[in-house]
Formats: C-alpha cells, sequence, structure tokens
C-alpha cells in the first residue's frame, strides 16, 4: 500500500480532541502516519497533540503548527507537510469528529485497489456531546440531502467530469498527484471560503476516479446545530446565508 497519511487540523480544542486522536489509535488499520495542525491555538490543544504524538499510539505523529487562522491554510499545510514526507495518498477530518474504526480500512481500499484518486465519507451526527436530537432525527438527513441536491442542481457543466457530491473536510481523501493538481486547498478561513468546496469543484475538473464511500463514515460534532438552529446552520453550510456572531463555536 501506498504512504497514507492522516491530516487532522485543529483550533482550540483541548476539550474535545483527545477523542479523536483515540479514535484514531483505535482503528482497524492502524498502518499509517498522523499529521495534527496546530492553527493559531491558544489554549491546552497543542499539548494534548503533542503528548500524544510522544506516546507511540501510531507508528507516526508529526505536530506542525500554522499561525495563519483559517481551516483551509491549516489543512493545505498539512497536506503539504505529509506530501513533503511521502505521502500519496491523504485523508482529512477534523479534531471534534469520531471516525469509525474501520474508516481508514475502506479508504484505503477504494484509493488502493480500487484506483480513486478522490473520495468522500459519510457523516453521520455524534451522539455523545450531550445533545438531544430526538428533536432532529430527520431534520438532520434532511439538510444533507438538500445540501447535495442542490449541489447537483447548481453545479453542473461541460467542465465536470462526474456529478456532483458533497465532500466535507471532515471525511475525505485524495492521493497526493490530484492534491497537487487541484493546487491544493485555498489558504482561506472558513467564513470566507468553504476549503472543501473549492477543493472537490476542482477535483471534478480534472479527474474522473471519484467516489462517494457510504462505508468510510466519520462521526461529526452537532455544537453548530446547538449554537446556530438547524434552519441557521444549513444556511451557514450552504452559501454563508447565515452570518453568526461566534464562528468558533465551542
Amino acid at each position: 500500500m501506498s504512504e497514507f497519511f492522516v491530516v487532522v487540523p485543529f483550533h482550540n480544542e483541548e476539550r474535545g480532541m483527545q477523542a479523536t486522536l483515540d479514535a484514531l489509535a483505535a482503528q482497524s488499520d492502524r498502518a499509517f502516519s498522523l499529521v495534527l495542525v496546530d492553527n493559531a491555538s491558544t489554549d491546552g490543544s497543542a499539548l494534548v497533540a503533542e503528548r500524544f504524538a510522544r506516546g507511540g499510539a501510531l507508528r507516526s505523529v508529526l505536530v506542525v503548527r500554522e499561525p495563519q487562522k483559517g481551516t483551509g491554510a491549516a489543512a493545505d499545510t498539512g497536506f503539504r507537510a505529509a506530501i513533503a514526507r511521502g505521502a500519496s495518498i491523504i485523508a482529512r477530518t477534523d479534531a471534534d469528529c469520531i471516525p469509525h474504526p474501520d474508516w481508514v480500512k475502506h479508504i484505503k481500499r477504494a484509493m488502493g485497489d480500487d484506483g480513486m484518486e478522490f473520495v468522500a465519507g459519510k457523516i453521520k451526527p455524534r451522539t455523545d456531546e450531550g445533545v438531544d436530537l430526538r428533536a432532529g432525527r430527520w431534520i438532520l438527513p434532511t439538510m444533507i440531502w438538500v445540501a447535495e441536491n442542490f449541489g447537483r442542481i447548481h453545479r453542473r457543466g461541460p467542465q465536470f467530469k462526474y456529478p456532483y457530491f458533497m465532500a466535507a473536510g471532515n471525511n475525505l481523501a485524495i492521493t497526493a498527484s490530484l492534491y497537487e493538481r487541484c493546487g491544493g486547498f485555498p489558504r482561506t478561513a472558513i467564513e470566507h471560503e468553504h476549503e472543501d468546496r473549492v477543493l472537490s469543484e476542482t477535483a471534478r475538473t480534472l479527474t474522473t476516479r471519484a467516489a462517494v464511500l457510504p462505508e468510510a463514515i466519520v462521526y461529526n460534532s452537532v455544537r453548530r446545530v446547538r449554537a446556530y438552529g438547524y434552519l441557521n446552520t444549513l444556511r451557514w453550510y450552504r452559501n454563508h446565508g447565515y452570518r453568526p456572531a461566534v464562528v468558533d463555536v465551542r
């Protein structure tokens, strides 16, 4: 298998990122290297990352720093650090997410055995954050369905080599070669541009070897839903139609 890396950017995740790190250490396939990107944190999350790196739970853990705050800048720094260390395939999740134990295994199969250059997994809500999701049992899947179908209708044209699918930054993987051909993540802040959308839309113009992996599951934090409400969360992710006073919800 080609050199496989996972990149996790983080900003002020001291209270929660250990759960993400534990989930990565508990992967059924642990033959990967991990890059943790400290994105201008002002709390103790860098200490959490460094302690994990020293713990030996994974074969290789690198902690790098990106002082330019922004999800795009941090992710790009992490991906380029991985490529500089020999990565040929890079997956990304976020520091408030819990990858399923077989997440790496399924991405490796698609990228290695099936020859994909770009894949996006499935996102499910976390249930361990003390938020009662019973009222939103059908709202969250509906939000994702609306976002996906909006993209299929409005993001099509002769420049694209495959139909639109939603590729969230907390659950995607790409070959190093395609990442560089795409120009990488735009080095932006999330409130200015959704860097995952820019990367995935560029990939659509460059390859046909892309797929959705429903079996590659990441459990996503619901703290934005708790802070913004369902409708405003949908507006935020669709086109920044909602502008919250606080973007970094903790």
